[in-house]
Order: structure tokens, then C-alpha cells, then sequence
């Protein structure tokens, strides 16, 4: 049975969410992971944090409306936005950047529009969107992967850093971001269009510890372990593969022509679809059944135009990666394009 929710005239949701929020939050497990594998349990705290912080705000804002709170808390839909939060911070961020980004995706994205259902954008890229705007220097400092680190931290000591800025031992944030050469890294999507602005070629900026041998060391595993996932919910009916699909359909061509006429100056498919949140964005962002497109041939549409801004936002933009960007652009441009990709009305001729 299909989880999905269909167009017109079958607008109505195959399964029951709770069931279709816990199976997602399962199937990224893969993909936490592997970012717990090379960023360390910090990943792991943030995402607790922004749970935590989602429930509460839920919590809180339901009894402002007073609406019945046991029955919304269990459908999972604010859990799953923790999820996705705590995946997209920098795994050493502040304990407020977390907590920000989670009371503003629920109490203004989510519950603001009258709650699960109502919201036009996805909660979760729109919080991410402000941290970023408001916080771009917590919000693009990751730390080098555990491999590249001078000292490994401990669990307890990456709780101690969220919350106060310091180590135990008072190491600082920027102290542990310090790679093995005494360079803070930036992500690998933040390294290369730094090199490029500098005059180097691809192939010379892939001379940087941060890259392996397609996109960033660590990075290539974790898109991999959300792809993984992303398949688990295709074979559960839980997504529609035409949306995933066609948008990594999209990002190869637009990356295939770019590499086709500049290859020193345009990286590879590979590397665009191995780096950031390119699997996060295609499996478990632009799928979101409330703000995604609902016709079969929006859904085509919204995939394509996310996957040439994704691509124009990362060779132009100011921001390194463009999948919360460009997931909120289409998220706008949903009723347009379902306005003029909606199936024929049933009982009447296409000249109708």
C-alpha cells in the first residue's frame, strides 16, 4: 500500500502519518550514521537537541490553541523535523543555534499556518534557511572528519562543546577545528568554489585533504547512506520515485554540461551528487507530501527546476550548498506549477 499522497481527483493520504513519519525517521538512520561515523557524537547530540526542542515547542504551541496535544505529539511529524534539523547543523553548532532553528520550524513554519497539512514550505529547510542567513558563521563551520582531526573528542566532550563553546580540558570550538596542517576546513562544496575564485582548476583544488577520491572525505558516505535509505522508502511506497528521480536525472544534465564545456572550472555529476544534502534534499526534503507538487507532471517540474537551482546556486551563489534554498523556492512555486500541470478534469475533452 502507497503512503504517498495522491493528485486530484484521489487527493487523499494512503496511509496514516504516524506510520509514514516513524518509517522516514527509520530510514535515515543510514545516513546519521554515517555523519555519527565521521563527525563524531556530536551529530548525535544535536539531533537529540532538536527533537527535544521541536516537542516542546509543539507542545507549547498546541495548548496556546488549545488543541488536542496527545493525539498531534504521537503522529511523529515534529520528531521527524528535529531529525532533519539536527542532520543539517554543523555537528559542533551551539546549543542555541539548534534550539532557534527548531521553535521557529514549529511554532512559525508549521503551527502559524494552522499545523501539519497547512504549512507551505518545509519546516525544516525554512529554519535551516534562517539559521544560515542569521548565523552564517556557526552555520558553515563543520569540523574536518574524524580522520583529519588533531585530537578525537569524546562524546561527553562534544556535549560540553555544544553547550559551552569549550572542551572539558577548555579547548575552544575553533581549537578542535583545526586539521591536521592547522587549517580550519570549510565543507568540501565551501573549499572548492573558495579554490575556484582563486584561480585553481578542479583538479587542483581535489589536492585538498578534504576531498577523496569523487567529493569530500566523509560526505560521499554519508549521501551514500541517505540513498540507501531513499531506496528503502521507494520500495515502501512511501515516496513517489518521480520526484528523487528526476531531480538527480536533472542535477547529471545540468552538471554533465557544465563539466562538458569547462571541465577545470565545473565539477563533476559525482561530486554534485555525492556532496552536501544532495541525497538528504532528493529523498526526504522535496518528497515532503504537504509542500512538494501533486501531479505527476508537477512533480516532474518542481524536481527539474530544484535541480537547476541547486546547480546554479552552487556555481554562483554565495552559499556554498543550495538544497534548502532551492527547496524553498519550488516550495512557492508549487500551486503555479500544479495550477498548470493538473490532470484533465474526469468527464470532460481535452478542447474542454
Amino acid at each position: 500500500m502507497a503512503f504517498w499522497i495522491a493528485s486530484s481527483p484521489h487527493n487523499h493520504i494512503k496511509s496514516a502519518t504516524p506510520s509514514l513519519m516513524r518509517l522516514v525517521i527509520l530510514a535515515t538512520l543510514p545516513g546519521i550514521f554515517a555523519q555519527w561515523y565521521f563527525f563524531g557524537w556530536g551529530t548525535i547530540i544535536q539531533i537529540g537537541l532538536a527533537v527535544t526542542f521541536c516537542l516542546l515547542a509543539e507542545i507549547v504551541f498546541l495548548a496556546i490553541r488549545d488543541k488536542n496535544i496527545k493525539s498531534q505529539i504521537t503522529d511523529c511529524s515534529a520528531i521527524l523535523t528535529g531529525v532533519l534539523i539536527g542532520i543539517s547543523v554543523p555537528s559542533l553548532a551551539p546549543w542555541w543555534i539548534t534550539a532557534i532553528g527548531s521553535i521557529f520550524a514549529i511554532m512559525v513554519v508549521k503551527q502559524l499556518y494552522g499545523g501539519l497539512g497547512f504549512n507551505l514550505f518545509n519546516p525544516a529547510m525554512a529554519a535551516y534557511v534562517l539559521l544560515l542567513v542569521s548565523f552564517p558563521l556557526q552555520m558553515t563551520s563543520w569540523q574536518p572528519v574524524s580522520s583529519l582531526l588533531v585530537e578525537q573528542v569524546s562524546a561527553f566532550n562534544n556535549f560540553w562543546l555544544i553547550l559551552t563553546g569549550f572542551t572539558w580540558e577548555g579547548f575552544s570550538v575553533e581549537q578542535i577545528r583545526m586539521s591536521i596542517d592547522g587549517i580550519t576546513m570549510a565543507t568540501p562544496l565551501d573549499t572548492l568554489k573558495t579554490d575556484l575564485t582563486l584561480g585553481l582548476t578542479v583538479s587542483e583544488s581535489f589536492n585538498n585533504p578534504v576531498f577523496g577520491e569523487y567529493a569530500g572525505i566523509g560526505w560521499q558516505w554519508i549521501n551514500l547512506g541517505f540513498l540507501l535509505g531513499g531506496f528503502i522508502l521507494i520500495y515502501k511506497q512511501a515516496i513517489d520515485w518521480l520526484i528523487p528521480v528526476s531531480f538527480l536525472g536533472f542535477l547529471f544534465l545540468f552538471s554533465l554540461i557544465a563539466y562538458s564545456i569547462s571541465p577545470d572550472s565545473s565539477a563533476s555529476t559525482l561530486f554534485h551528487w555525492l556532496s552536501g544534502g544532495t541525497m538528504l534534499g532528493a529523498f526526504f526534503i522535496l518528497t515532503d507530501p504537504v509542500s512538494a507538487a501533486t501531479t505527476k507532471k508537477g512533480r516532474v517540474v518542481y524536481a527539474a527546476l530544484a535541480a537547476l537551482l541547486v546547480y546554479l546556486i552552487r556555481k554562483f551563489g554565495g552559499y556554498p550548498d543550495a538544497i534548502a534554498f532551492a527547496v524553498l523556492l519550488c516550495n512557492m512555486a508549487v500551486p503555479l506549477i500544479d495550477e498548470y500541470c493538473r490532470p484533465r478534469t474526469y468527464g470532460h475533452k481535452a478542447s474542454e
